[in-house]
């Protein structure tokens, strides 16, 4: 008996409230993911088009102005790197926040595996980089981070385009796992990736930076008093020479997760109600944005694609994607299941977290991100990573699909499963409220 208690299941469901809330999240991931795709393939065509020309010249045309020594001339893709990924980072960081603070994440039992898992599938495709590019010099070694990211809208895209039925334990940790990844990526950014650093306009950010969570810790949500505060924050951040989407995770981490009153019954925390309102705005606009002036590289027909894979950064980084992030990932949530006791729950296999892990393996867009970071728009070494990025994401997601479509039955029974509730309550008898 005593052995019996010391057993504790991972995978297993959560509250009914909180299967609600991330059901709608990875509903809105899902569409934004398939707009993602939509602008990738646009990019990748138009590039690749005899109007190419016409792409590369609009990805590059300047717009704004320089105001008191600010420099705010940026080319329509760099705004879109630096700007429209910072609503991007906003939302990663409330959802971070909620996880922390009233999510899963609250608990080591549950906060473990996730945390675990996401470190796993950091550390170990970086490594696998370094191996493979460990005689390429500093400038190619500067690219270990870009194959370390997970892009949530992109693989759910995937599982929606196969109508896969994923246990929700397993959606869920799937989101947990790119929450985490995301928090990792970014601490990345601002720590190995500044550029030009300069302290004293990142001293100056604090300013508005106080101001909004003054605010925000007031519960005032006026638009027009917190926008002009964020924008201020990111003119200045962006200027510091640290990457301007860290001010979207420093605003994120000041808005409150729980109401003044601590009853989530009379309605959203101010985290979870700014996440509602622009939450589409970047998975349906910001997101795919990116992705459409990111993506578009000039292949050059088949040679130029062999010879683009041929570079020894794209080896590392469709390596660290397709092996990386799996033994990462799977090996990571094995040791975490022998050193604690805990097993999977029931109904859930093994092959069920490989195949998890794996479709963790599509990196795009914050590997995008670090890609140009790491080796600068010009750099063929930055046309050869986004060939890698797309080439070892496709492939991640179709050893996934065979994976997971080999389980697609057991999904369904499982599902089905969810769905009964004999007691008619209006929650399905497996949801279990105690665990919230």
């Amino acid at each position: 008996m005593i052995a019996s208690r010391s057993v504790r299941r991972i995978f297993r469901r959560g509250s009914y409230r909180e299967h609600l809330r991330v059901t709608e999240i990875l509903r809105k991931e899902t569409v934004g993911g398939a707009l993602l795709l939509v602008a990738t393939m646009v990019a990748l065509i138009w590039a690749n088009s005899p109007a190419a020309e016409g792409y590369f010249a609009l990805r590059d045309a300047k717009v704004g102005f320089d105001l008191f020594g600010l420099n705010l001339t940026l080319s329509l893709g760099k705004w879109a790197s630096d700007g429209l990924l910072a609503i991007f980072f906003f939302v990663a960081g409330l959802e971070l926040k909620r996880e922390f603070v009233a999510g899963d994440l609250r608990r080591f039992d549950r906060a473990v595996v996730p945390i675990a898992a996401a470190i796993g599938g950091v550390a170990v495709p970086a490594l696998i980089y370094v191996i493979v590019n460990f005689n390429g010099g500093a400038e190619v070694l500067n690219g270990w981070a870009i194959p370390t990211a997970t892009d949530i809208a992109f693989a759910l895209a995937v599982l929606a385009v196969l109508s896969t039925h994923l246990p929700a334990a397993l959606r869920t940790f799937l989101l947990t796992l790119a929450v985490v990844d995301d928090l990792i990526a970014i601490t990345i950014i601002a720590v190995f990736y500044p550029h030009n650093l300069q302290p004293q306009y990142l001293a100056m950010a604090l300013i508005p930076l106080a101001l909004f969570t003054w605010l925000v810790q007031k519960r005032i949500r006026s638009w027009y008093l917190l926008v002009p505060l964020a924008i201020i924050t990111w003119v200045l951040v962006h200027e510091s020479g640290v990457h301007a989407t860290v001010a979207g995770v420093l605003l994120a981490f000041a808005v409150p997760v729980l109401r003044k009153d601590r009853t989530p019954e009379n309605g959203p925390g101010l985290a979870e109600h700014f996440e509602h309102q622009i939450r589409p705005v970047s998975a349906g606009i910001a997101v795919p944005i990116f992705a459409f002036f990111s993506a578009g590289v000039a292949i050059g027909g088949w040679a130029g694609f062999t010879a683009s894979l041929t570079d020894s950064v794209s080896i590392g980084i469709v390596t660290a994607l397709i092996l990386g992030k799996a033994i990462g990932i799977f090996g990571a949530t094995f040791l975490v299941t022998k050193f604690t006791r805990a097993s999977l729950d029931d109904g859930l296999s093994w092959i069920d977290v490989l195949g998890l892990a794996i479709l963790a393996g599509i990196g795009f867009t914050v590997s995008l991100l670090i890609s140009e970071l790491a080796f600068g728009a010009d750099s063929p070494h930055n046309d050869h990573a986004k060939v890698a990025i797309l080439t070892g994401s496709l492939l991640a997601a179709l050893i996934a699909t065979v994976i997971l479509r080999l389980r697609n039955k057991h999904y369904r029974k499982l599902e089905e499963l969810e769905s009964v509730d004999a007691d008619g309550d209006g929650i399905p008898d497996v949801f279990n409220e105690k665990d919230d």
